[in-house]
């Protein structure tokens, strides 16, 4: 057990080091969700107001209602970002010398998973203080309440990100498949609009919303925000981390890289 948890310690340290060295990274993470909130909110603020809606006990402002979306944009970016870390370190052998560790290459993705969850948690909680100094103040105890809500979205993301770069094979690819998944995930949610008006505009983009995960995600920290447990995404978020974390670990080939390269 000691082994295990050194070898956790030690791979989350080493995502803690590079987040420390790489300044711009946090930055640029939050840069992306403020100015969805200071400028694309501000401009529909009066003309978009949200009606009563679960899990809202009163009308609210368009800034509140997108606030969990945008930490939720936080976690689906870093995901990615994740996940091209790990083309690199594959590219660059690292991920070969960790799996030369006689502990067992799951256990060794997950960790890596879960220090790329907790690195983005950190993100999440700052862009959520900066929205509380700007107004958006959801309970107090929602925050705390959000956190295992957070965390399984974060391993959800990262999963995914860890499986779509399982199938890149080299970095320059890894742009294009990303904006290929991010966005579409994205707009494609209730992050920015309620389903109710997706409806109300299309009801073949309606769901598109409602079956896309990235919406029961954003649903479940929203409820969580608001001390409300929305059991469904709760099960749907649950159910496919663990499929998607079991088809990672399964598809990830460090030698992919290796192969390309004696080609």
């Amino acid at each position: 057990m000691t082994a295990y948890w050194e070898c956790l310690r030690g791979i989350v340290l080493r995502e803690w080091l590079r987040f420390v060295l790489q300044r711009s990274r946090f930055l640029s993470a939050l840069v992306r969700p403020l100015l969805w909130l200071l400028v694309f909110a501000a401009g529909f603020r009066a003309a978009l107001g949200i009606a009563i809606i679960e899990p809202y006990d009163t009308y609210i402002t368009y800034d509140t209602y997108i606030v969990p979306g945008l930490a939720c944009m936080i976690l689906l970016f870093n995901g990615m970002q994740g996940s091209l870390s790990m083309v690199y370190d594959r590219e660059m052998g690292s991920m070969r010398v960790l799996l030369t560790s006689p502990l067992p290459r799951a256990f060794l993705l997950v960790a890596k998973l879960l220090a790329t969850a907790l690195i983005s948690l950190l993100q999440v909680y700052a862009f959520l203080a900066i929205a509380w100094v700007y107004g958006v103040q959801p309970p107090a105890w929602g925050l705390l309440a959000a956190l295992p809500a957070l965390l399984l979205v974060a391993l959800l993301l990262s999963a995914l990100g860890l499986l779509l770069s399982n199938g890149i094979r080299q970095l320059e690819n890894f742009a294009g498949v990303m904006n290929f998944v991010i966005f579409p995930m994205f707009f494609l949610s209730s992050a920015l609009y309620p389903l109710w008006k997706m409806r109300e505009s299309s009801e073949w983009l309606y769901w598109l919303c409602a079956v896309n995960p990235f919406t029961h995600a954003v649903e479940l920290v929203r409820n969580a925000l608001y001390l409300r447990l929305h059991v469904e995404a709760l099960l749907i978020c649950t159910g496919l981390t663990v499929l998607l974390t079991l088809l990672a670990v399964a598809s990830f080939n460090p030698q992919h890289a290796a192969l390309r390269k004696a080609g």
